[in-house]
């Protein structure tokens, strides 16, 4: 009797003990549960910010541009991007302007001393860019004398210069413009604050950091747009200046080349 109550209270301890681990098994199975449901969570809105943030940019641009003012934000853009439409022109006709005036003279010398001024004309014509225009006015003139042929090359020189230098002026406008169009964007929205403030009755922190805020956008588009055109346009001086004095040195040498040529047939 004593044995048979011994192994029953041994089977009811080891029951309760089977119940237990059974409990927390499944406790640990649904805290696992959980926990890969909130890192999968997690994942998705990370994926899902990622997501946001990829096409929140355009619509960030286009908000700003809309608290900016249509008015005073379309004429700065409006400035980019005729700023931008010179400036393209600009670097397609210097890079075209740009030659390799070693290799220019040297066919020129050798034409000017095989076959004379006209094949040297000849490899002029057939050459672009401003220096072969200028050689081609200085050998034109050659039976007028050396002193012609220097002063076909300086006036021809001049009118180069000034091809080169076609239209930066409206990129410097553009520059002083669009900083200022921001400026008095600013001064507006500013007025326009003051004025909310004067019709409140009350200095609302809210109501002047947003007015401040959105008369600021204007200015800061206004220097985006001149930065932009800024480095466009010494870009520009630096090429014009490379050119001018590559003109000018080929311009010495071709004066020398036929001092000698002169020489020579005399």
């Amino acid at each position: 009797m004593k044995r048979l109550f011994t192994l029953l209270v041994v089977t009811m301890m080891l029951g309760v003990a089977s119940i237990n681990c059974v409990k927390a098994q499944d406790q640990d199975t649904v805290a696992a549960t959980d926990t890969t449901a909130v890192v999968d969570q997690a994942a998705a809105e990370e994926v899902a910010e990622d997501a946001i943030e990829g096409t929140s940019a355009h619509q960030a641009i286009k908000q700003k541009f809309i608290e900016g003012g249509v008015g005073f934000m379309s004429a700065v853009i409006l400035c980019l991007i005729l700023g931008l439409a010179i400036c393209v022109e600009r670097i397609l006709f210097l890079n075209l302007s740009s030659t390799n005036t070693k290799k220019l003279l040297a066919k020129i010398e050798a034409a000017l001393n095989e076959q004379g001024v006209e094949a040297a004309k000849e490899v002029c014509r057939n050459s672009r860019g401003p220096v072969a225009s200028i050689f081609y006015q200085g050998l034109d003139r050659y039976d007028a004398g050396l002193d012609m042929v220097e002063k076909a090359v300086i006036s021809y020189g001049g009118v180069q210069t000034g091809l080169l230098e076609k239209n930066l002026s409206w990129i410097a406008l553009f520059i002083a413009l669009a900083p200022m169009l921001g400026f008095l964007g600013t001064v507006i929205g500013m007025v326009q604050a003051f004025d909310s403030i004067k019709v409140a009755g009350d200095i609302s922190p809210a109501l002047v950091a947003g007015g401040i805020s959105v008369a600021l956008i204007t200015t800061m588009a206004g220097l985006i747009v001149a930065m932009i055109l800024q480095v466009f346009y010494n870009y520009f001086v630096s090429k014009i200046d490379s050119i001018v004095n590559d003109m000018e040195d080929a311009s010495i040498t071709l004066t020398d080349m036929l001092y000698k040529y002169n020489l020579k047939n005399k």
